[in-house]
């Protein structure tokens, strides 16, 4: 990654929701209905305990990625939708001590970079928690490779969310995250 090119930093994302909502549309293929509801949703997120949020911005300021999370709550929605599936699993105690990586998209024209690893490295250097969990589309893809080189594997596979059409893979890694030697 050029450094010069972007810069990774806390960012207040409550503040800049629609702009990070913006680079998620576009890189994960969202429409404005779908858009509309994650709204709510990562602004409910943010008031979570222990959430907090990176941003990836240009010199100009503007945002072309970013990640959040926050300490699992087991109380919480997606763990009690991914605890079926990682009790089936054996691995059902990776929701105890974990940063779940909530949400971490990044602008197309800014893949392949290191902005999406910078971003994801940076949070979990900040996690009180030994491990990591996150939930991605069960498909080879890139952002499943860069999990991978960090240190993450498959907890479950073929996990399906109500409303989600492609079925999802729980991955957990360790923290502190792998780095490139």
């Amino acid at each position: 990654m050029d450094d010069a090119e972007v810069e990774i930093g806390p960012v207040n994302l409550a503040a800049r929701v629609d702009e990070a909502l913006a680079v998620q549309a576009v890189a994960f293929g969202l429409d404005a209905g779908e858009v509309a509801v994650r709204r709510h949703i990562v602004l409910r997120h943010l008031l979570s305990p222990g959430a907090r949020a990176y941003g990836a911005t240009t010199p100009d300021g503007r945002l072309v990625g970013f990640v959040y999370g926050m300490p699992n709550d087991r109380t919480h929605w997606w763990s009690t939708v991914v605890e079926t599936y990682l009790r089936a699993t054996g691995t059902a105690d990776w929701l105890d001590d974990s940063f779940v990586i909530t949400e971490l998209h990044v602008h197309p024209d800014f893949q392949g970079r290191g902005v999406g690893r910078a971003l994801i490295t940076t949070i979990t250097d900040t996690a009180d928690e030994k491990r990591s969990i996150l939930s991605a589309i069960d498909t080879d893809s890139p952002a499943r490779g860069l999990y991978r080189s960090l240190g993450y594997v498959d907890l479950a596979r073929q996990v399906h969310f109500p409303s989600a059409p492609r079925p999802y893979a729980v991955m957990g890694a360790p923290l502190p995250l792998k780095r490139r030697n």
